[in-house]
């Protein structure tokens, strides 16, 4: 079926013929352009009219048409590239008459390349003084009207593309990301960890506590889940030798879709061979602070109505001294799993059906009751072992060596000292499947391939996740998981 145009996109496209008779590509070629927008303003914003005429400024630039004002034989123009926008004067008499007719032609939106030299306007606006027009690339579909931009919020995660060609903080997120990614790398590279690459197809669920995304391998007969974590692989690689290990990868977790949630992300997961719980606590503090640091530029950052000071050290508290603060209930004191239900019951806090023991009972009540007002960067530790089945324990066999990194209310990193007792692990394995059974659709499969491993000896270690799409909005200030993803997942237009 034909598409149909309105008739703004017909008139766009009446102007391909046009552009051929001038003998010009609608959809251009290579361009050689030597300036980014935002060097110029840097560079020579502040500079008078008669500094910049002295200096000759010679400059090429390209990038797209968001303004154009025609004024006969003269047009003014904004051009704006990756990093800025910049207002060029565009005369007849210097183009010349074939250029010019080719600017005639012109839209919002189209691709062009501007040379020419660096001027002053008479408002003292920093413009480009146009020698050299070139028509690089025809868009034909109006752009959104230029002070309301794409104003549903949908239609804006679904075509981000349009989203970041007009909406300036957009693309300033998108950009920050992979600034954000590459300061994780340098630091963890810095401090002699290495990058792996380990499969996104698993044999079996494991790593974490969620549910798969499951695919199946023609060749093989096989059903695969997407991984839901890169951790026993990259506990397999510490144990190969690779003392230091991390990977920045996606996960893929079949689960709602909400602000804060979407069904694949971006983490990182780093091992540290002979280290333990706080070397994990140092690491992600130091990360942390490195990015407010060199990609913000600031140890004070603003998320929502919040401001989260990175200039302090983080705060280190039990889970079960933050419940008790909270509720005046201490669960380090032994208690049977009627007694804890029935405090639950008391305290109106939801049960499931696959809890048999105390622990999960203790994670409920710091999800009710704690998380939500912890503000600045707070570890919990010492969580019950019910709900982490990787991790060592602590002195009480009722509580693992784990902490949790919590800011503005949210979790930001999973950290343990890591379970390197194969009897033990199988153990927790064996809980995990019984839970499952129970019907805990989020609980663990048996990972024999990586007791295996296990058992050729894996050296006492430091582990952590952390969400980089999480931290990502937290570094940019946004409050929706989508705005820093590029192409999140969207349910299909009706």
């Amino acid at each position: 079926m034909e598409e149909k145009l309105n008739d703004q996109e017909q008139v766009r496209f009446d102007k391909l013929a046009k552009y051929k008779e001038l003998g010009v590509d609608p959809f251009g070629k290579k361009y050689e352009w030597t300036d980014q927008i935002r060097d110029l303003r840097k560079q020579y914003g502040e500079m008078t009219a008669e500094e910049l005429a002295e200096k000759n400024v010679h400059c090429n630039v390209a990038g797209r048409l968001m303004a154009i004002r025609r004024m006969g034989k003269a047009s003014f123009v904004n051009i704006k590239d990756e990093y800025g926008s910049i207002q060029a004067w565009i005369g007849i008499n210097v183009i010349g008459e074939h250029d010019y007719a080719v600017f005639k032609l012109a839209d919002l939106g189209d691709i062009v390349g501007l040379e020419g030299t660096l001027m002053k306007s008479r408002t003292g606006e920093l413009t480009i003084h146009v020698e050299h027009y070139t028509h690089i690339t025809k868009c034909l579909k109006p752009l959104p009207e230029k002070f309301h931009g794409l104003t549903d919020t949908e239609d804006r995660y679904r075509r981000r593309y349009l989203d970041m060609i007009v909406n300036d903080d957009s693309r300033k997120i998108a950009l920050t990301r992979p600034a954000i990614v590459k300061e994780i790398r340098r630091y963890c590279d810095d401090l002699g960890f290495v990058e792996v690459e380990t499969p996104v197809l698993s044999p079996i669920a494991g790593g974490a506590s969620a549910r798969p995304f499951i695919t199946h391998h023609n060749a093989l007969d096989k059903d695969f889940y997407l991984r839901i974590a890169t951790e026993l692989n990259l506990k397999k690689a510490m144990i190969g030798g690779i003392d230091r290990v991390y990977e920045i990868g996606r996960i893929f977790r079949n689960e709602g879709i909400d602000t804060r949630h979407n069904p694949e992300f971006t983490t990182i997961e780093l091992y540290q061979a002979y280290g333990d719980l706080q070397d994990m606590r140092h690491w992600v503090e130091g990360l942390f602070k490195s990015i407010a640091d060199k990609v913000i530029g600031s140890d004070v950052v603003t998320w929502g109505e919040r401001t989260i000071d990175f200039s302090k050290p983080f705060g280190w508290v039990s889970m079960t001294n933050a419940i008790k603060e909270k509720t005046g209930i201490d669960f380090t004191k032994e208690m049977s799993f009627e007694e804890a239900v029935a405090l639950a019951k008391e305290h109106h806090v939801e049960l499931e059906k696959s809890w048999n023991s105390v622990g999960y009972i203790i994670q409920a009540f710091f999800d009710e009751f704690v998380e939500k007002d912890l503000i600045q960067p707070t570890f919990i530790h010492t969580y019950p072992i019910e709900v982490s089945p990787l991790t060592k324990k602590t002195d009480d066999p009722r509580f693992v060596d784990r902490f949790e990194l919590f800011i503005g209310g949210f979790e930001f990193g999973n950290a343990y000292t890591e379970l390197n007792d194969p009897f033990d692990q199988k153990e927790r394995f064996e809980a995990q499947l019984a839970a499952k059974n129970r019907g805990d659709e989020e609980a663990n499969d048996i990972d024999f391939s990586f007791l295996d491993a296990m058992r050729y000896g894996m050296p006492p270690a430091g582990g952590i996740g952390v969400g980089i799409d999480r931290l990502c909005m937290l570094f940019t200030n946004t409050q929706n998981i989508r705005e820093v993803l590029l192409f999140p997942t969207m349910k299909d237009e009706k």
